[in-house]
């Protein structure tokens, strides 16, 4: 395997990707390709790291400067989101998965970083200090593959913070501003809120919302709490599965039915999916999507739901990979732009590279290096990082751009010549 020519063929592909952000300038684009090729071989979001990887001919101290200057842009992170979710927007059909899932940067020891605010870390139930982030995947149902389309990070201490609902609402329409109207919407008990149930409404999505007990519901022409609807709910169907919990597989036998429900004042015709089987009390699903006694449809519902665990994987994959909770910047934009840029080196790795049957030859020959004690696993991108950092690192010497290499045209079909 010559290491030298794979690096290479995957500096002209992170070339290829930062080319694409045509809404920033000729600089702007060089510093995006510096960004995706040093978060990438580095494995670290530290602009002392970063700087290390790029591997130029001058002091350190002044590529930090350089890369400082830059990442303080305003409004960087919006335009990689925006292309973001224009290229993984291609990978949306029309019952594709959308996970919201809003997360946590913990920083308990930070003390002079800018507007940190008490969350909740979502592993251990702990209060402490750090971030919100609203992360936004696509997967198809059942599939362990994701496609990571936005993530966003806020404080609520920060001046320009509104609502939790409204930094939710802004990240949901620059994605669905790129799919037109493609996929269904899923959201744990968060989603479950008149500020985000209401707007989802308004906006016709098709949705699935896991709800509280306590909320209310119209059924019948009666208003009744969810979990006492969920009681008398007819079941239907029964499925066993297996589900992975603490790294052992568990079989867990589930049942589930169905209620026509509505919203109080909302005219939209909504049901109440009913799964028992995970806990004491049933599992409440709220969707727009129309049910009747069906295996299949029933089944959809339930499958889109429980796929949405498997986003906490790419979540895990984006902070481990690249050392995201090591954030160590004192300035609230460039936080917001690092995470963003987080997001396109994810894109580029689980996406760009790895989903791309163009470049499955190169992908094989990366994860191959990755040099994993118990081979790929199916959840592959922690591999294919890995590999690409190991690449980096031994055969390149910085991106294309940096070096002025001239990349090969694209014309050719040399990502196949791998003699």
């Amino acid at each position: 395997m010559n290491c030298s020519r794979i690096a290479l063929r995957l500096r002209e592909q992170i070339h290829k990707l930062a080319r694409g952000f045509h809404s920033l300038s000729k600089p702007k684009q060089r510093f995006m390709e510096e960004m995706i090729y040093g978060i990438q071989a580095a494995k670290d979001v530290k602009l002392s790291e970063i700087g290390r990887a790029l591997d130029e001919e001058i002091a350190l101290k002044k590529i930090e400067e350089r890369l400082s200057r830059h990442l303080k842009q305003p409004g960087l992170a919006e335009a990689v989101n925006q292309h973001i979710a224009k290229l993984g927007s291609r990978r949306v059909h029309q019952d594709t998965l959308l996970i919201i899932d809003p997360s946590d940067i913990r920083k308990p020891y930070a003390r002079k970083m800018p507007y940190l605010a008490r969350v909740r870390d979502g592993s251990t139930g702990e209060i402490v200090n750090g971030y919100w982030t609203c992360h936004i995947a696509a997967c198809e149902p059942g599939k362990r593959r994701m496609i990571p389309l936005h993530l966003s990070l806020w404080s609520q201490k920060a001046p320009d913070f509104d609502s939790e609902n409204e930094c939710i609402l802004r990240a949901l329409d620059i994605v669905k501003s790129q799919i037109n109207g493609r996929g269904i919407w899923v959201m744990d008990r968060g989603g479950d809120r008149e500020n985000l149930l209401e707007p989802f409404l308004e906006r016709r999505l098709r949705f699935i919302v896991r709800l509280v007990g306590n909320r209310n519901l119209v059924y019948k022409g009666r208003l009744v709490l969810a979990d006492k609807l969920a009681a008398s709910c007819p079941i239907y169907y029964a499925e066993t599965i297996i589900k992975e919990e603490n790294g052992q597989e568990k079989t867990r036998h589930i049942e589930y039915g169905y209620r026509p429900v509505k919203l109080p004042g909302r005219e939209e015709q909504l049901y109440l999916v009913v799964v028992t089987g995970f806990g004491e009390e049933p599992l409440m699903l709220l969707t727009t999507l129309e049910m009747r006694k069906n295996r299949a449809l029933l089944w959809q519902v339930v499958e889109g739901y429980l796929s949405r665990w498997m986003v906490e994987e790419t979540i895990r994959f984006m902070k481990q990979s690249y050392s995201l909770e090591d954030l160590r910047l004192l300035d609230y934009d460039r936080l917001r732009n690092m995470v963003a840029l987080v997001l396109a080196a994810a894109f580029f790795a689980a996406v760009f590279l790895g989903e791309n049957l163009k470049l499955s030859v190169l992908t094989r020959q990366v994860t191959r290096l990755a040099k994993r004690f118990f081979g790929v696993p199916d959840f592959h991108y922690y591999a294919l990082a890995d590999g690409i950092a190991t690449l980096l690192r031994r055969a390149a010497r910085g991106p294309l751009l940096a070096r002025g290499t001239r990349p090969r045209s694209e014309g050719q079909f040399w990502l196949f010549d791998t003699g």
